[in-house]
């Protein structure tokens, strides 16, 4: 990944944390990172435990950027999010796993997909 994909990456990220917080998000973790992979930010709302993927671009290239969480990306995140639930041992809380995509070239756009994919 060049420096170029990693800053985007960021920016992303800060843009997706704000929203999160502007529409009444807890964040409890940015980039939590377990042998078995790594969730961008895990942030919490009521009862519920969000465990989310922040996808930016600069364009559409490459595709739409939810594309990007295959099936193999999937599968890590929810290895990550078990290992966050059981080591902060959450127990009463629901789980939801959201894509974010930042969309950086028009007008630093939001998409927010709720419960983009399932354990």
């Amino acid at each position: 990944m060049g420096n170029n994909t990693r800053t985007i990456g960021i920016i992303g990220e800060d843009i997706a944390k704000n929203y999160l917080l502007d529409n009444g998000y807890k964040i409890l973790e940015r980039n939590f990172r377990v042998k078995s992979g790594e969730i961008d930010i895990i942030a919490q709302l009521n009862q519920i435990i969000v465990f989310i993927e922040v996808k930016s671009r600069s364009s559409n290239r490459y595709g739409l950027p939810y594309e990007a969480v295959d099936y193999r990306k999937q599968q890590k995140i929810i290895k990550a999010a078990q290992n966050y639930i059981n080591f902060k041992r959450l127990t009463n809380y629901q789980y939801r796993f959201d894509i974010i995509e930042v969309y950086l070239n028009i007008n630093k756009k939001i998409n927010h997909i709720q419960n983009a994919f399932w354990t």
